[in-house]
C-alpha cells in the first residue's frame, strides 16, 4: 500500500524507470470539508454511521507509517547505533485484545496523535484492505480527535471488498458493485 509506486526495468534499461504520482493531486493534507462536517454532525448525534461511511468513501485518508528499529550495531566503545530501520503501519491493540489499523482524515489529526509519523494518502478502500490484510478488527480514524470514528466488523470487510453503501428511506444496505 503506497501512494508512490516504483516501476523498474532491468538493470540495463534504466530509462524504463518511472515514478508514478499520487492519486490525490493537489491534496493539501487538510480534512475535506464534507468529512469534517459529517463527523461533527455524527458527534452531535445528527448524522449516522452510514452518513460518515458515505462521506469517507469519496475521501482520501492518511495511513501513518513510523520508523521501526531493525538491527542495532554496537561499536568498539560499546555504543549502540542503528544499523537498519523499517517503515511500518501502526496497529493499535485495545483493552479487549482486538487490533485496529490507524488512519486519519487530515494532517492536523495525524500530527495531534504523533508528529513524527509520515502520511500515506490512500482511498478508504485501500486503508480497509490494509487493515483486513494485517488481521486488524477495525480501522480507527482520528484516534486523537477531533472526532474518532471506527469502521469494524462487516462494515470493514464490505469497504475492503469495494461494496457501496446504499440508503433507501431510513434503511441502509451494502450493495456489490
Amino acid at each position: 500500500m503506497s501512494a508512490l509506486m516504483f516501476l523498474c526495468g532491468s538493470m540495463g534499461a534504466m530509462n524504463d524507470k518511472r515514478l508514478l504520482g499520487t492519486a490525490f493531486p493537489g491534496d493539501t493534507g487538510e480534512t475535506s470539508p464534507e468529512v469534517e462536517a459529517v463527523l461533527r454532525s455524527y458527534a452531535a448525534g445528527q448524522a449516522t454511521q452510514a452518513d460518515v461511511l458515505t462521506a469517507l468513501a469519496a475521501a482520501r485518508v492518511l495511513v501513518p507509517v513510523v520508523a521501526v528499529l531493525g538491527e542495532v550495531e554496537v561499536d568498539e566503545a560499546g555504543l549502540a547505533h542503528d544499523k537498519t530501520s523499517d517503515m511500518a503501519t501502526v496497529l493499535l491493540t485495545g483493552a479487549d485484545g482486538r487490533q485496529a489499523l490507524l488512519g486519519f482524515t487530515g494532517m492536523a489529526p495525524l500530527q495531534a496523535w504523533q508528529a513524527e509519523a509520515r502520511p500515506v494518502p490512500v482511498g478508504l478502500r485501500d486503508a480497509a484492505q490494509a487493515a483486513v490484510h494485517d488481521g486488524a478488527d477495525a480501522l480507527v480514524l482520528d484516534l486523537a480527535g477531533p472526532v474518532p470514528f471506527a469502521i469494524e466488523g462487516d462494515d470493514l470487510r464490505k469497504v475492503a471488498e469495494g461494496w457501496q453503501l446504499a440508503t433507501v428511506g431510513q434503511r441502509t444496505a451494502w450493495v456489490r458493485p
